[in-house]
């Protein structure tokens, strides 16, 4: 799906004084920053992020260091694009026991990433920045730890029928607001950084900006 793909109206009411940029694909995020009453445009930023990650990891970076890596990178791309406007760049990281995980390609990949989750406590890491005329002018940086019960191999297939192909679009391959939750013992961290955004301290910057009314 291009950017001109992602729709650029939404039903969600909007509070904002100007429209804002997510440079990202993310439907979930889109969705977030939409029903939070900003009114967004997405662009996809064009970023081999595999290709980042494996140069971050070869120099040594922390889980935390690549996520901003990642997401100053996707907001910089587009901010190059549109001056003038609010870019937001954002990603996710998993790190479980010093192993990065990635989305899953297929539904053999998500099995195999479920059983060497199951049992275990992972974090999540979210990282957002805000590029404001060629600038970075915000980022920040939250992490939730999640602990998977153990899954039987046979509740594994069942939950990949039921989920279908949307385990595919998330690390880890689950969706913790939805059939995801199925997975869990114990969730500690904020909801919004769990779906890929730290979107409280975003919308209080916003604010601040007047981009939000205070």
């Amino acid at each position: 799906m291009s950017s001109e793909d992602i729709p650029s109206a939404s039903l969600a009411p909007v509070l904002a004084t100007q429209p804002v940029v997510l440079a990202s694909g993310s439907a979930t995020r889109l969705s977030m920053l939409r029903h939070a009453g900003l009114e967004v445009v997405a662009h996809r930023p064009g970023v081999d992020e595999d290709e980042v990650k494996l140069s971050c990891k070869a120099a040594g970076l922390t889980v935390e260091e690549t996520a901003e890596a990642l997401a100053e990178l996707k907001a910089s791309r587009v901010a190059a694009k549109v001056p003038g406007a609010y870019v937001i760049g954002a990603d996710q990281m998993l790190e479980c026991e010093g192993r990065w995980f990635d989305k899953p390609e297929n539904r053999q990949a998500a099995a195999e990433q479920l059983r060497a989750l199951s049992g275990r406590t992972h974090r999540l890491v979210t990282t957002a920045v805000l590029f404001h005329n060629n600038s970075r002018v915000w980022h920040q940086t939250d992490q939730a730890k999640l602990t998977m019960r153990p899954l039987s191999d046979a509740f594994i297939q069942r939950y990949l029928d039921a989920a279908g192909d949307a385990v595919l679009t998330s690390v880890g391959g689950y969706q913790l607001e939805g059939l995801g939750a199925q997975l869990f013992s114990r969730v500690a961290g904020d909801h919004f950084t769990i779906l890929g955004l730290p979107l409280l301290p975003l919308l209080s910057f916003l604010r601040v900006r007047g981009v939000l009314p205070d």
